[in-house]
């Protein structure tokens, strides 16, 4: 990590102050972030990171990672490796790296001491039937005819389902609690399903594999962890968390305590829906900049410190709420305000000619490469008499309150001179293709002697020296603050029109030393980042304007 670790008073570090005074654990802190590796981390998985991390080094302890792979019809090595790399993105390091698939053996023997000891059973009946006489809230389950079945019955079929004699889904072992709990994960829980199906991590070493229930506290206790930190949805899991680990051998096991996930606006964090726009090519994979995805944030250029800071500003509660996006853009604002560097860049070019500028001569400006960081210097930029200006920095017939150039019009071209537009060149159509100026020598570095104002600034890019780069332009992918909301169905709410590609911008040199990744500002425009494969394109992170301080104003 490299930002200091912060105090922070959140209803789960009072937890664990208070187990540290006790003397629980023996003084330890240890927690785990456990992700399914069936598809990319999103925005939801950095809240759960940054706190799950972020208390294991608040309280100088360990935080592990723990790919929860029990499910290997989709997980993939892939997602595996996708999830370390994200985790390293974010600025965390795992104390150990390791997989509920590690623990296979150790579960499977404390599933024959349930069996043997009468809490848990082989049932016969497939999983529909289980799941209809499971019944539901204020409905009676009810119970299986092999629910007492004889124990030495259910182990010797248990260790044939190991061994590979039965087909999918013909068995499968439940825990034996109560079919009339009021909570419905107490109503004799499956345990193991049977799957003939080849593991990422284990091969084909396993037809048995543990349901996410059987294998999550388990897993914690085995690792050692003290603190189980989990969303809001696994509160009602707890009692089962408690059940499975009361009646095991495990001296002090852990404790589950449930957080608020974290959910924006216009956004989904549905991996079911998330992997359905990939696979319906809506999106151009798990990285494409408009996905929620870690990776789709680090190629649209956002700061892993700002995703860290903007989880720990929201801070650790009980209680849901969905986050405005304009907020979490705004510390991505804040943070590439401080770090990116700046440049000129036209995104729809028309040429600016200067007639009086002396044929052939070259100049050079100088500026800042980022004003709030002086230690950052200053770069040289060519200044010719051939510009690139944004098209709708000029108007022929200029509107209202249009103060940019138009004819007659003087303007300051950024850091070099008062430039007054003269005439126009259009194409066969009508369109401006050329516009032709005079500029005011004695107005060199952007101020006029005598002390004259003009009312616009414009950015330019010198036409003989410009780097050509192409730039994609987002907007929301959904059109909704809460997708689906209306219809169920989250994609019914697509914007169709969440990229706009520019090709055959203008930037100036500079451009074309852009590492992979880099982001800086375009001046005037917003934040890009340079495209990590395709040199040349550059995707816009987020504009200048400050939407969140907008939002804020209108609720008052």
């Amino acid at each position: 990590m490299t930002d200091s670790p912060t105090v922070n008073n959140d209803f789960i570090r009072d937890i664990v102050r208070a187990d540290l005074a006790a003397g629980r654990y023996g003084g330890r802190v240890q927690t785990r972030f456990p992700p399914e590796p069936n598809g990319y981390l999103h925005i939801g998985h950095a809240k759960a990171i940054v706190q799950d991390f972020g208390v294991a080094r608040d309280f100088g302890g360990v935080c592990n990672l723990r790919l929860d792979d029990t499910n290997p019809g989709t997980e993939e090595a892939e997602f595996v490796e996708s999830i370390k790399e994200d985790i390293a993105w974010l600025g965390y390091t795992p104390g150990r790296v390791v997989h509920a698939s590690d623990y296979f053996f150790q579960l499977y023997e404390w599933a024959e001491y349930l069996v043997e000891r009468g809490l848990a059973y082989v049932d016969d009946q497939d999983g529909e039937t289980i799941s209809a006489q499971r019944g539901g809230f204020g409905s009676p389950g009810v119970e299986s005819p092999f629910r007492d079945r004889p124990a030495a019955e259910s182990l010797d079929l248990l260790r044939r389902m190991r061994a590979g004699e039965f087909p999918d889904g013909s068995r499968c072992l439940r825990a034996r609690i109560d079919m009339q709990a009021e909570n419905m994960w107490l109503r004799d829980p499956v345990m193991y399903r049977i799957r003939h199906a080849h593991h990422h991590n284990t091969g084909d070493a396993w037809c048995l594999y543990p349901t996410y229930d059987w294998a999550h506290g388990q897993s914690d206790a085995i690792e050692g962890v003290t603190h189980s930190l989990c969303t809001l949805e696994f509160d009602s899991h707890r009692p089962l968390y408690d059940w499975f680990l009361a009646h095991l051998p495990v001296a002090e096991p852990p404790r589950q305590y449930e957080f608020a996930r974290l959910e924006l606006t216009h956004t989904i964090t549905s991996k079911r829906r998330l992997k359905a726009l990939v696979d319906q090519g809506i999106v151009d994979g798990w990285d494409d900049p408009r996905m929620p995805t870690l990776r789709g944030m680090r190629r649209r250029g956002y700061p892993a410190a700002a995703v860290r800071d903007f989880c720990t500003a929201i801070g650790t509660t009980r209680n849901n709420s969905v986050k405005a996006i304009e907020e979490f853009e705004s510390f991505v604002r804040r943070e590439l305000n401080r770090t990116a560097q700046r440049r000129m860049a036209v995104l729809r070019p028309i040429r600016l000619v200067l007639t009086n500028w002396p044929a052939g001569t070259v100049e050079y400006v100088e500026l800042a490469n980022n004003p709030e960081n002086p230690a950052d210097g200053t770069r040289s930029v060519p200044f010719s008499g051939e510009l690139y200006i944004e098209a709708d920095d000029f108007a022929e017939v200029p509107p209202p309150k249009f103060f940019r150039l138009s004819p007659g019009r003087e303007v300051r071209l950024r850091g070099a001179y008062f430039v007054t537009a003269t005439d126009v060149i259009k194409d066969a159509d009508g369109a401006v293709v050329q516009v032709n100026a005079t500029y005011d020598p004695a107005t060199r570095g952007g101020d006029a002697p005598d002390g004259r104002k003009v009312k616009s600034t414009m950015h330019w890019v010198s036409v003989p020296h410009a780097t050509p780069i192409d730039v994609a332009l987002y907007e929301r992918l959904f059109v909704t603050a809460a997708p689906g909301e209306a219809t169920g169905e989250a994609l019914d709410d697509l914007n169709p029109n969440s990229r706009e590609l520019l090709l055959g911008c203008r930037g100036e040199p500079a451009l074309a030393d852009c590492a992979p990744g880099q982001v800086v500002q375009f001046e005037r425009l917003g934040y890009f980042a340079a495209d990590a494969d395709r040199p040349g394109l550059f995707h816009r992170t987020v504009g200048l304007k400050d939407e969140w301080a907008a939002v804020q104003r209108r609720q008052g």
